[in-house]
């Protein structure tokens, strides 16, 4: 592996970049869209929602309440999938709260009325109506986009980009021993996705169209030490450090003045509880933030080629993901497998980022 990384795409660093965002929102998702709000080329055309980490209606609410708090209430929220393709879904409360976000709380908003539209919908007018322009985001289950490939085959076409939270290949998995939670959820949304684009592959997909793929192998390298609050609480220039440790309470609440550091760290300080309470450590693996900033441009990474597959059949490997780097299926690359990624720096974008973020909305409040 280079010792060097770049960044693989010089185009997401032109003036401005729209992106498509679905998640579950979850709070590495939020992590995710906090950040990707705080970034002044990024046009965030919509956020739709799909259920995993908890039921669909709640990752609405989740999402119209962040993007109010960030000052991004214009932006859309769509539902779309209720449930996933062939299976009950399985939300994970004990992973990121009962309502999704930890130990954070946010009123409901005053939200502008919903689009006519459902979610799936919108994902194919507005590709057609811009092709070549809109980079879609997926942290969540692929059960949207599968739908939306149903219903318009011709979008890894008219799509820029897809970045994919998603999968683990020589990683351990964080649902079942092989399977990774995203991909578990709904394993068959995201086999049809994948076989969506080799099918596009077959038929001439210019590689650089393929889905970039931010498995475990890689996500889980952005762990998240509790320490990352404080630096931001000094970054958004709180007058008293952001202060968590291992040994608070569980459910100590943050009393930071500034509406975002509080937001972020009630959330987080579950994330580390919950960590630690499967014997990870005090820390929190962020694996949105990373996709997220895949997306747009402004973390480093690099990718190999590979035919990704998902086993649907087998109940030992129910959810797993398989890649053949080697051409041994015979069959075209279909996704674009993040190999390296650069942790250190991410971190140090982040709290940079969310730091002006937060400074930003106290001086407006």
């Amino acid at each position: 592996m280079p010792g060097k990384l770049e960044i693989a795409d010089e185009a997401y660093q032109r003036p401005s970049s729209r992106l498509l965002i679905d998640c579950d929102t979850g709070i590495d998702d939020a992590l995710a869209l906090a950040y990707l709000s705080s970034l002044d080329h990024i046009r965030i055309e919509a956020v739709t929602c799909t259920p995993g980490n908890i039921d669909v209606g709640q990752v609405a609410a989740n999402n119209r309440a962040l993007l109010t708090l960030c000052a991004k209430s214009d932006i859309p929220v769509l539902i779309g999938a209720r449930e996933p393709l062939e299976i009950p879904l399985v939300t994970t409360p004990e992973t990121h709260g009962p309502q999704g976000v930890g130990y954070a709380t946010l009123p409901d908003p005053m939200y502008p009325e919903p689009m006519a539209l459902d979610a799936i919908d919108y994902w194919i007018e507005a590709a057609r109506g811009n092709p070549g322009e809109l980079t879609v985001l997926l942290t969540a289950p692929l059960t949207n986009f599968a739908l939306a490939l149903r219903r318009e085959p011709r979008l890894p076409w008219l799509l820029r980009r897809v970045v994919i939270m998603g999968g683990a290949f020589y990683y351990q998995g964080n649902t079942t021993p092989t399977a990774e939670w995203n991909t578990h959820v709904d394993p068959h949304a995201a086999k049809e996705v994948f076989a969506a684009y080799t099918a596009a592959a077959e038929e001439g997909l210019d590689s650089s169209k393929l889905p970039i793929v931010c498995s475990l192998d890689t996500t889980e390298r952005f762990e998240m030490q509790p320490d990352f609050l404080k630096k931001l609480s000094s970054e958004s220039g709180c007058a008293e450090p952001e202060i968590v440790q291992a040994s608070d309470p569980e459910g100590t609440l943050s009393k930071s003045s500034n509406p975002l550091v509080r937001y972020l760290s009630d959330a987080l300080r579950f994330y580390f509880e919950f960590h630690r309470q499967y014997d990870q450590g005090y820390i929190a693996h962020v694996h949105d933030f990373f996709a997220a900033g895949v997306a747009a441009g402004t973390l480093d990474y690099e990718t190999r080629p590979a035919t990704v597959d998902v086993e649907t059949d087998s109940p030992l490997l129910f959810g797993t993901t398989v890649a053949d780097f080697r051409g041994l299926w015979g069959k075209p690359a279909n996704a674009q497998v993040v190999v390296a990624n650069n942790p250190e720096a991410g971190f140090d974008e982040l709290v940079q980022r969310l730091g002006a973020l937060a400074r930003k909305l106290n001086e407006n409040s």
